[in-house]
């Protein structure tokens, strides 16, 4: 749903010009403030009977202008003296300084905000903004916890949650605050990192949320910012953390874990003498369908066996209408890398899967392969390989790594099928574990 600001952007001159000759000269100045009008979908709140609003966003989607338009709201009345839903407001920070230079003074801050008649007055000195109509917002620092334990609040506005060093005390101590009025609200602004506070939140069935990537605000971004963290975080858990507003989760007992995989990340697959592409199938083919996990690995087996080690080059996993769509995509990924082999899991689709590649490539190489153990079994080995440090993985993994980080010894915790780590588990499986691996070498080549 395009916001007002952007209809009229979008509209021809004509009607913008009918459009703002029509406006009062009243509403002519006070539509820069009329956040409404100019705000994306993901900054104002949702409808409905909620307690907590959470704005999960990456770096400059305009999480802090959707947490100060919120305090404005709820604290200004339909003129500059009437009262509004809200008249005192705690706004919390990871620190005094950051409240104050973010949520107070920033660009996107609240006085930056406000319409001069509405503009609240700063105290330094008690650290509170007054507005015209009596309505007190105190600032708080989550690093000092006690300091929340005393005042009272109907709304509070909590930036960066995800970064507070002692988030349970200081939220604990926020919510007993928070006992003013009908229905005390909060809003939560910040970039999700996968800490037990923020999950918790997430959970309750008082919460609601809005989400929204970077690129959602790139029209009051710096193109040459853009261009800088997409060319080195696009594809990255860090640049689906920071970037797109993801919550990544590493579940108990996973088999992998964010920071290990972080740590295994190369931008040159260095000479490979073996580059495999391996499939996992889904059982049907529709746009319903689960997705089909397509991975592409090259290992360098020269030497004994301990010297092995591979290189993760690209998940190219599909949601396909039909079995023709992955498989294209399969050959083309042969074809990419120059491929050696294509492997396949044929429990599904049996005799299927292999007409279905040779209907694209009749002269593919193929190796069918049937899955005797169970997943958790099939990946334990892999695993192991991880934890020697022997696997690396190119960048633009993303949705391949919150999958591995979601695979546990219990079984896997997220939903559906874990389809890109079985393709690459049967791709690692073929380089570095089957005795099959003691194929004979051609000479190494350099990607």
């Amino acid at each position: 749903m395009k916001s007002g600001a952007e209809w009229l952007a979008c509209a021809p001159q004509s009607e913008q010009e009918k459009f703002l000759d029509g406006l009062s000269e009243a509403a002519f100045l006070a539509l820069p403030y009329l956040f409404e009008f100019w705000a994306f979908e993901h900054q104002l709140p949702p409808e409905g009977d909620w307690r907590t609003w959470v704005i999960m966003g990456g770096r400059g989607a305009g999480k802090t202008r959707a947490g100060a338009e919120w305090v404005r709201a709820e604290v200004e009345g339909s003129r500059p003296l009437d009262m509004g839903r809200s008249r005192r407001v705690a706004l919390v920070g990871e620190t005094i300084d950051q409240a104050r230079e973010v949520m107070v003074f920033g660009e996107s801050g609240i006085l930056a905000c406000s319409p001069p008649d509405r503009r609240p007055e700063w105290q330094a000195g008690r650290k509170r903004l007054i507005w015209p109509n009596g309505a007190v917002a105190q600032l708080f620092s989550a690093s000092d916890p006690e300091s929340l334990r005393g005042p009272q609040f109907d709304a509070a506005w909590v930036d960066e949650l995800a970064k507070w060093k002692k988030a349970d005390a200081a939220w604990d101590m926020l919510q007993f605050g928070l006992r003013l009025g009908d229905k005390p609200r909060m809003c939560v602004t910040t970039t999700p990192k996968n800490v037990p506070l923020l999950k918790s939140i997430l959970a309750n069935s008082t919460t609601v949320t809005t989400h929204a990537p970077t690129e959602a605000n790139r029209a009051y971004l710096a193109s040459s910012f853009l261009d800088e963290v997409r060319a080195r975080y696009a594809g990255t858990r860090l640049g689906q953390q920071e970037l797109d507003g993801v919550l990544l989760e590493d579940c108990e007992g996973a088999m992998w874990t964010s920071k290990q995989l972080d740590e295994l990340r190369v931008r040159d697959a260095g000479d490979l003498d073996r580059i495999v592409v391996a499939i996992d199938p889904p059982v049907t083919g529709h746009k319903g369908s689960d997705e089909c996990g397509i991975v592409v690995v090259g290992a360098n087996t020269q030497g004994p066996p301990a010297d092995w080690h591979a290189v993760v080059l690209k998940d190219a996993s599909v949601t396909a209408a039909s079995p023709s769509g992955w498989a294209k995509v399969a050959i083309a990924m042969m074809e990419e890398f120059g491929a050696d082999r294509l492997v396949a899991e044929v429990n599904q689709g049996g005799d299927m899967v292999e007409s279905v590649l040779r209907q694209v490539d009749p002269l593919v190489p193929y190796r069918s392969v049937h899955a005797s153990k169970g997943k958790i079994a099939r990946a334990e080995p892999v695993a192991a390989l991880y934890e020697q440090g022997k696997i690396k993985h190119m960048p633009d993994m993303g949705q391949l790594e919150a999958q591995m980080c979601r695979m546990t010894t219990r079984g896997y915790m997220g939903q559906g099928s874990p389809d890109r780590v079985d393709a690459l588990v049967w791709a690692l499986q073929d380089v570095m574990i089957d005795p099959v691996a003691k194929w004979k070498r051609p000479s190494v080549r350099s990607l």
